[in-house]
């Protein structure tokens, strides 16, 4: 695969990662981060002091880049210079393909892409390569310590480290970025979740301090974790995620964390469209629509339709004394945050998970035939079930991530096969290189987003 072959991405000169190379000095000019509203998504466009831009993500397959390129275009931009994959995702790389295509044909080209080089098996992934290779796209895959030459803005690449964390689990090995300007800087930490959130603490503490964060995972209960947020000690986080999340996104917990250290969190459900603009000194937040800051209260807020083209207003005023809203007042976050309360899990319902069948010998050798190895899982409750981001893992500890977007029907199964092929609605691909299920009896464990164990069934 394309994406797992690409040259590695320009080293770093191997000095202290700590010091920024473009942005400890006085800045001049203005860095700004667009936060789009793409829903149950991501999509982030920075445009640097000299006119550079960076595009990290582009939103979800269902709307094939839409409201991205609606954004770049209204926001006339002409190149994206430095196109950053966080993860394969589907929702997170579903306008690449209109994005290259788009600005190969019509406008004025993309410089590189930056991908963590771990493969997925959608139509979605297939369409991203086929859009580099038609073109002949630069595409670097990118690791802990590469350098992304941004002018006049430090980039440190925190991630994915070397070797892969996880089993190569593609949120886990997010392409994780700071970006520094003067004194202000941005942290963009992809669908991480605990382990390389864990990891990026470990390795780095302090230096994960950042002026505004994104919020992990769109604001998932496994990501924006406490030791986290006290590394990075943000002044405020941007959520983006759609108002009605079927995952329950952002999770209650996750914005009780927030309230606890008196971080205001904007959400891009009910803000819209939320730019911050930095001097070097403070950052200035502007938004579509006003709305509720308080992490516990965001919900309160009305939602913004997608596609919708209001311009942005001055909200607030970041700087080192804290959030000041547009008057000059100190925003107010309330301490206690509220009670919190559980929020839906994805697969809860009227949905039971079950394991239908297991095929663990495959005709002929396993190893040359793995795409006959394979487990049945079946809903045999009687509404939907959302399977997006859950695990399957054998007694041995390898591991598979169902994509995102996976709802399984009442009554209806989905196969999970050992080897690589295109994902659909009722066949999965584990894209694992040998067997994994042990013909003599094992354990089939399957463990929900939140960590929690839904099956755990052992055959013979």
């Amino acid at each position: 695969m394309a994406g797992c072959s690409a040259p590695a991405a320009p080293a770093g000169d191997g000095g202290d990662p700590s010091q920024p190379t473009g942005g400890d000095a006085a800045a001049d000019g203005s860095l700004e981060v667009h936060f789009i509203n793409v829903g149950q998504s991501v999509s982030t466009l920075v445009i640097g002091p000299t006119g550079e831009t960076m595009l990290i993500d582009t939103g979800h397959f269902n709307d094939d880049g839409e409201y991205v390129l609606q954004y770049l275009q209204q926001q006339d931009i002409d190149r994206i210079d430095y196109l950053v994959t966080s993860h394969n995702d589907a929702d997170h790389i579903g306008g690449n393909a209109a994005v290259i295509n788009y600005f190969e044909t019509e406008a004025d080209g993309i410089g590189a892409v930056y991908d963590p080089g771990i493969a997925a098996g959608t139509q979605t992934y297939s369409e991203y390569l086929d859009a580099i290779e038609a073109h002949d796209v630069t595409l670097y895959e990118t690791r802990e310590g590469d350098r992304i030459p941004f002018e006049n803005v430090s980039v440190q690449v925190m991630g994915p480290p070397d070797p892969y964390l996880e089993d190569e689990a593609r949120n886990e090995n997010s392409i994780v970025l700071k970006l520094t300007y003067g004194g202000t800087s941005f942290l963009f930490t992809g669908d991480a979740e605990d382990d390389q959130e864990a990891y990026l603490v470990d390795q780095y503490g302090s230096q994960l301090r950042a002026t505004v964060m994104k919020a992990g995972h769109h604001g998932s209960k496994s990501s924006t974790s406490g030791a986290l947020l006290d590394a990075a000690q943000p002044k405020a986080v941007v959520i983006s995620s759609a108002y009605d999340s079927q995952y329950g996104h952002p999770n209650e917990e996750t914005l009780q964390r927030l309230a606890e250290r008196d971080i205001p969190a904007y959400w891009t459900a009910t803000q819209g469209h939320v730019v911050l603009r930095s001097d070097g000194t403070e950052v200035t937040v502007a938004s579509q629509q006003e709305a509720p800051t308080e992490p516990t209260s965001i919900r309160d807020g009305s939602p913004v339709k997608l596609g919708t083209t209001t311009a942005v207003e001055r909200r607030a005023v970041i700087s080192g004394g804290g959030v000041m809203d547009a008057t000059g007042t100190a925003s107010a976050v309330a301490t206690d945050g509220g009670t919190a309360t559980s929020s839906p899990d994805a697969g809860t319902g009227s949905g039971e998970l079950a394991l239908a069948s297991v095929h663990a010998d495959a005709e002929g050798s396993d190893r040359d035939n793995l795409n006959d190895e394979y487990i049945v899982l079946e809903n045999t409750g009687d509404g939907p079930l959302d399977l997006s981001g859950w695990t399957v893992s054998d007694e041995a500890g390898a591991t598979y991530t169902i994509p995102d977007v996976t709802t399984l029907a009442a009554g209806a199964t989905i196969t999970i096969h050992t080897g690589s092929g295109t994902d659909t609605e009722t066949d999965l691909y584990w894209e694992s290189g040998s067997p994994i299920w042990n013909n003599g009896g094992d354990t089939v464990i399957v463990t929900d987003d939140d960590g929690s164990t839904v099956l755990n069934e052992a055959y013979s």
